[in-house]
């Protein structure tokens, strides 16, 4: 089994080869390449994958293969690890156990500088029969050096070696061209630049088609080892931009293209501004190669667009809201049209923007130089502006539904909303309008024996959503608006509970706007707004944003943002910190004076009790103790001892003595009336000692 190693090659970043092919291929061969992006997912057709391997690895890799490619078409780094790969392969020739094919894939740049053979006539194409004569832009003399030593290496039956010069690749997620794919996908821009003249012939070639070549110089190993690979277009830059952002092309000098935000990185401009008109005549004499886009980019472009959108993601998300009045439906769509960068269709803003835009056209026409073109525009404003006018004095203010669905439609089926999507704002209201709005204008007689509508793919939302609460949930929110917010919605009780009785009685109906969704196979998600985080629950469902992402200036105003968030965050979480320390304070301060005054109540008590409990001691002292004591002073005074202290300490231990005796016999007589004689003489023994 064949192997084909792909250094940096053809399918890279999400590029395919094509299917049919592929699959085919499969059977004979197995592919495995080196990888640029260390972050991409692995690609389905790649039996291997090699990330950072050292040259001695990497030349263990090659020589287990029998075809390399080396792209350096747009990977100028490359260009030194080609010169070696096939200098090592060729110091290596003794060794291979099979013959070998190297394939390098350079870039038409290395004949920028060529000269036409006949200068009388330079609309004549340069072929592969002008290879010596071809003149390299300065700063790709390192890929003619390249090429020259593939081919000077390549002259023995073990190492067949192919030069394939590239034009400008498209196709498959765009890589030189992404700019003004972006900016026609966005719409932002009013005009888009074009950097000179944009007179220049630029030589192009699909990637499937570049693809195709490989794989017949592998299949077939033509004699010929040098081929230009081109299609056959002869587009100018200005065909080229012109055709893909269908805007305003607005010239700049070259010098100025660094300032704008199409050129990243230097060589683009080189590739852009260069001006050659080639033929493959090698290619199609001497290969068998299928086309996809031989005639070019500009005569395929709507094919090239589609795989732009799909190789990259960008899908349109296109959501329906559905709901009574003051469920939410509004914010929700606000939210979710930021979240997704959709377009919100919300039926008055639209109605109200395209009076706005008629009034706005017809006053900025009638204010420039009058032509041909500005005077039909001025007479289709006028003539709109005045249907609108005369429709609405007809029907007291309002549009009818006939011109209410014009309008609608005329949104939806706008570039912005088909390349980024939309939320519509509940409308449609009936199962009618639904099938009016959404009808496929293109498609024949409707069949009548069928039971689906007929509808249009692009205008269809791909996901509706019923949002639903309790009649009693939605007049509590309504009573809960301020009077000129309810007024201004048209909210008050008796307007808001008309419009909401009539929305249930439509919602009742045999053929609902949801069921008409339901006959599409697309099943409305109910939703109930009470219950359940409204925008979260629908992000759930729809799942990732299929687009860019933010900008960078959008990224800076979501980090400001953040930041903001941050800030405001910490200082109420400080805020609220300070308050519950003062709470905690206030309340540790509320517990001490309580402890304090309990504290106050018990000493208060307990001195109220000592005071009581003295009150016997006192009675006491004064009627037994004190008399001795005032006694024994008096005795005391008229003696008149030496030791004053010790006469009156003998007087109390001797009245002291006589108190104790009396209670002893107290008590001894107390024992004879309630205890037995030998009970009182225990007693009294036992105890006369105390």
């Amino acid at each position: 089994m064949n192997c084909i190693n792909i250094i940096n090659g053809l399918l890279n970043d999400g590029e395919e080869e094509d299917k049919h092919e592929l699959s085919s291929e499969a059977t004979r061969c197995q592919i495995v390449g080196t990888v640029a992006n260390k972050e991409a997912k692995k690609l389905r057709f790649a039996s291997d994958e090699y990330r950072s391997l050292s040259r001695e690895e990497l030349l263990q890799c090659l020589m287990q293969c029998d075809v390399i490619v080396y792209n350096i078409t747009e990977h100028n780094d490359l260009i030194d690890e080609a010169t070696w790969a096939i200098s090592a392969l060729h110091s290596e020739i003794e060794h291979f156990g099979s013959p070998k094919m190297f394939i390098l894939l350079s870039t038409i740049m290395t004949w920028a500088m060529t000269k036409p053979a006949d200068p009388d006539e330079p609309d004549i194409p340069l072929t592969e029969d002008d290879y010596k004569r071809r003149r390299p832009h300065p700063n790709f003399k390192e890929h003619t050096s390249t090429e020259k030593l593939v081919l000077k290496l390549g002259k023995t039956s073990k190492l067949a070696t192919y030069v394939v010069t590239s034009g400008l690749q498209y196709g498959m997620g765009e890589n030189i061209f992404h700019f003004f794919f972006k900016t026609a996908w966005l719409g932002e821009l009013s005009s888009v630049p074009v950097f000179g003249p944009g007179t220049n012939v630029i030589p192009t070639i699909h990637i499937h088609d570049l693809a195709r070549v490989v794989q017949n110089i592998i299949d077939r190993k033509p004699k010929t080892h040098y081929f230009i690979a081109v299609d056959d277009s002869k587009n100018t830059f200005e065909d080229i931009v012109k055709k893909t952002v269908l805007k305003i092309i607005k010239n700049i000098p070259k010098e100025d293209a660094y300032g704008t935000k199409a050129i990243t990185v230097e060589t683009d401009l080189l590739y852009l501004s260069v001006n050659l008109q080639t033929e493959s005549v090698f290619l199609k004499d001497r290969l068998n190669v299928h086309w996809e886009c031989e005639s070019g980019i500009v005569d395929n472009i709507l094919q090239v667009v589609e795989e732009y959108k799909q190789t990259r993601q960008l899908l349109p998300i296109k959501i329906c809201l559905l709901g009574p009045p003051a469920v939410g439906k509004s914010s929700v769509a606000v939210k979710l049209c930021r979240y997704y960068k959709l377009h919100n269709i919300d039926v008055s803003e639209t109605l109200s923007f395209e009076c706005t835009v008629c009034v706005f056209q017809e006053e900025l026409l009638e204010g420039n130089e009058k032509t041909s073109e500005n005077e039909e525009m001025l007479i289709s404003a006028e003539a709109q502006l005045k249907t609108l006018k005369n429709n609405m004095l007809l029907n007291d203010g309002q549009l009818d539904d006939r011109h209410v669905m014009h309008i609608i439609r005329e949104k939806l089926n706008s570039k912005p909303c088909r390349n980024q999507g939309f939320v519509l704002d509940g409308y449609p209201k009936t199962y009618t309008q639904a099938k009016e709005l959404f009808h496929d204008e293109n498609m024949e007689v409707e069949d009548t024996r069928s039971t689906i509508p007929q509808y249009s793919k692009v205008l269809v939302p791909d996901f509706v959503i019923s949002l639903d609460a309790t009649d009693e949930f939605l007049k509590e929110r309504v009573r809960s608006l301020p009077q000129n917010v309810a007024e201004e919605m048209h909210y008050t009780q008796d307007e808001f509970t008309a419009s909401l009785a009539k929305f249930r009685e439509t919602l009742a109906e045999d053929e609902s706007v949801l069921d008409y969704f339901d006959y599409l196979e697309i099943h409305p998600e109910h939703i109930d707004c009470e219950n359940v985080d409204t925008v979260e629950k629908i992000i759930k469902t729809v799942g990732r944003p299929k687009n860019y992402g933010l900008s960078p200036e959008e990224m800076e105003e979501e980090r400001k943002r953040k930041e903001d968030e941050r800030h405001l965050q910490l200082k109420q979480e400080e805020v609220e910190k300070e308050l519950r320390q003062r709470l905690e304070n206030d309340k540790m301060t509320a517990l001490l004076e309580e402890w304090n005054r309990n504290m106050a109540e018990v000493k208060k008590q307990e001195h109220e009790l000592l005071e009581t409990r003295s009150v016997p001691m006192r009675h006491y002292l004064m009627k037994y103790v004190m008399p001795t004591v005032i006694q024994g002073l008096m005795d005391c005074c008229k003696v008149k001892p030496d030791d004053p202290v010790d006469f009156l300490v003998t007087l109390l231990i001797d009245f002291i003595s006589r108190v104790l005796f009396n209670n002893i016999l107290f008590l001894f007589t107390l024992c004879h009336i309630f205890f037995t004689p030998f009970q009182a003489e225990y007693l009294f023994r036992n105890n006369s000692d105390d």
